[in-house]
């Protein structure tokens, strides 16, 4: 028991007034002479023990009255902490991602948490409370009350461990406080180790909702299977996590229109394609219909008129092999001499091919210096008799310098399988047995930063890539070399000049790093934009000579096709989705994880933490004591002979 004002149980020592008036009698008796002495010697007795008998009840019903009073004015009360006057923290996390959606026993759970959460808390108390996208730091709920009841689900999702780190920031320094740390989820386990690191003044309560099934079907995945010159096949993957499932419709729209429709059957796993028109553009959205998670019902994709890459190839050798590698339908080639060069038709490529030129003059090294810096790609295939120091003035920039030349056979036995040009969809295997081109000639380099993408059976690099240079240290033509004959001269050339404009992919995935190009001009302080009928957002944006490199992440937020805008013109589509991985409805176990208070009811966990608090007054028991004991002692002074 503690007391609100302990100073006032010095009272206490007022308890023994009447015990010195018990203890000490002050009223003199007077004798009366009687002549039956016997008789008065036994009525004295018996009076006298009968006095000293009420005397006693009465002391004790006084001292237990003052004491009574005593004590309530000093305010006694019980709780369960030692911390009466500490301060109470509550920091709430409310896991609002998509996986939330699923059916629990009262409904979908996110939406029956935020009725407990606001049911379970005191409209004046001040709470924080984190979301996955928004915060509230101590705020009182009566003012978040609406927003907290119409929080939307995000795919933002934060890792168990970042919510629990945040949710620690929210909580002041002061170590004379009642902390409480609520953590609201399903617990998907997915979201990455958990471990929370507990103290002596923090309690971290799990709340772990669980929906009542499993079931989840997910669009999972769309590619092109198969792309010919009259149609393209367009194959769309989807996965199971629960029952078995007939004649699922899938339904296939372009805009707002239904163009085709099929179903499958699908137990874990299935896929099922459309064909389309090649060279159509497509607004892409694919639907299905399921009850349970509804995020993931529908995937949305572009299929636009890529544009070609605009390929630039400066000659003093014959350039055949680049014409049958960059051909009319994917690439813009255009083929010039260096005395013919056309300066300012540069900072409109994307690839720029320096094929065995003699020697580079000083206004084309200029240019190409400001190119590669606004995001151009370049090609350097040096001469057997090259101006090493013209060569070097270029190469300067890129790290890296031509040394000697050396007239010894060597083969081209190391490709660098890891390098972006080769990483995907060039080799199935690493391969060992090969027929590897042979090098009559070739350039000692020395170079820092660069990577060797292809070297020589001795470890001299064949081929560099500094930035935006690839650098070959050998000529290609015939004399020299039969690369040219080489099937990994394809990929390679092909590859480069792909990657020197990244245009858009059938769809990007919000919440990861995405980053593509579009060919724009725009004017000084212009910017591009992507615009839905729902969401107008300004991506991190750099803009070069010809093209706007775009980036990516979290924004936008929200699953649609865009529109990329510069002012009022469109420029091109692109099409954000969901993450698929709050799609499975795996979840970790919590059991394993020490000094933590796991709970599967919102209202009980806060019934919990109010119990904790609560201080139990006890001072009006103490009047009613108080009055008890006057009671008592008047009953006796009126009835007790």
């Amino acid at each position: 028991m503690q007391f609100k004002h302990p100073e006032l149980l010095y009272a206490l020592f007022l308890l023994l007034i009447p015990i010195i008036i018990h203890l000490f009698q002050l009223r003199k008796f007077k004798k009366e002479a009687f002549t039956n002495v016997a008789f008065l010697k036994e009525i004295k007795q018996n009076s006298r023990k009968s006095s000293q008998i009420k005397k006693w009840l009465i002391l004790c019903t006084r001292l237990l009255l003052l004491a009574a009073l005593v004590i309530a004015f000093a305010q006694p009360f019980l709780s369960k902490t030692q911390t009466f006057k500490s301060e109470k923290e509550t920091v709430i996390y409310i896991d609002n991602s998509f996986s939330m959606q699923a059916k629990g026993s009262q409904g979908e759970l996110l939406k029956r948490a935020l009725q407990d959460v606001v049911t379970s808390i005191p409209e004046n108390e001040k709470v924080s409370i984190l979301t996955n996208n928004k915060t509230y730091r101590q705020t009182e709920l009566k003012a978040i009350k609406n927003d907290i009841l119409h929080l939307e689900y995000t795919s933002n999702q934060l890792p168990l461990q970042s919510a629990y780190l945040k949710c620690k920031t929210l909580l002041n320094k002061n170590t004379n406080s009642l902390k409480n740390i609520v953590l609201i989820s399903d617990f998907q386990d997915h979201a990455g180790e958990f471990k929370p690191e507990t103290d002596s003044l923090t309690t971290i309560h799990l709340v772990k909702l669980e929906p009542v099934n499993t079931n989840n079907i997910t669009i999972d995945s769309v590619y092109i299977s198969e792309n010919t010159p009259a149609n393209l096949q367009l194959s769309v993957v989807l996965k199971n996590s629960g029952r078995p499932i007939e004649n699922l419709p899938i339904s296939l729209f372009n805009a707002d229109n239904l163009i085709a429709k099929t179903s499958v059957n699908i137990t874990q796993s299935a896929e099922t394609s459309f064909s389309l028109p090649t060279n159509e553009s497509i607004n892409g959205k694919i639907t299905i219909n399921d009850a349970d998670l509804r995020f993931d019902n529908s995937l949305f994709f572009n299929i636009d008129t890529k544009e070609k890459v605009k390929v630039m190839v400066v000659n003093q050798d014959d350039d055949d092999f680049l014409k049958r590698i960059f051909t009319e339908g994917e690439f813009k080639y255009t083929s010039s001499t260096i005395d013919a060069l056309a300066y300012n038709l540069i900072d409109q490529q994307n690839l720029i091919v320096l094929n065995e030129l003699r020697s580079i003059p000083n206004p084309l090294i200029s240019a190409l210096n400001h190119f590669t810096t606004q995001g151009g790609s370049i090609i350097i295939i040096p001469s057997e008799n090259c101006n090493i120091a013209s060569y070097n003035q270029l190469l300067t920039n890129y790290n890296t310098k031509f040394e000697t030349l050396v007239t010894s056979e060597k083969r081209v036995t190391n490709i660098n399988y890891s390098h972006p040009l080769y990483k995907k969809g060039v080799f199935e295997k690493q391969v060992s047995n090969f027929q590897y081109p042979k090098m009559q000639s070739y350039y000692d380099v020395n170079s820092n930063n660069a990577y060797a993408i292809l070297n020589f059976e001795d470890g001299k690099p064949c081929l560099l890539n500094s930035s935006n240079a690839y650098i070959f240290t050998s000529a290609l033509n015939q004399k020299n070399s039969n690369f040219k004959n080489w099937n990994v001269i394809v990929p390679t050339f092909y590859n480069i000049a792909k990657q020197s404009f990244k245009s858009p992919q059938l769809y990007y995935t919000i919440g990861k790093n995405n980053s593509f190009e579009i060919e724009t001009q725009l004017q000084q302080d212009d910017i591009v934009s992507l615009v839905s009928h729902s969401a107008n957002v300004i991506p991190r944006q750099k803009y070069f000579n010809n093209k706007v490199v775009i980036n990516t992440l979290e924004t936008p937020a929200i699953s649609n096709i865009y529109s990329i805008k510069n002012k009022d013109f469109t420029v091109t589509n692109v099409s954000y989705n969901y993450d698929r991985s709050e799609s499975n409805l795996i979840y970790r176990d919590l059991s394993n994880i020490e000094n933590v208070s796991i709970s599967n009811s919102i209202i009980n966990v806060f019934d919990s933490i109010k119990s904790d608090a609560k201080v139990n007054a006890l001072w009006k028991w103490f009047v009613i004591f108080a009055l008890v004991f006057l009671v008592i002692e008047m009953l006796i002074l009126k009835y007790f002979k």
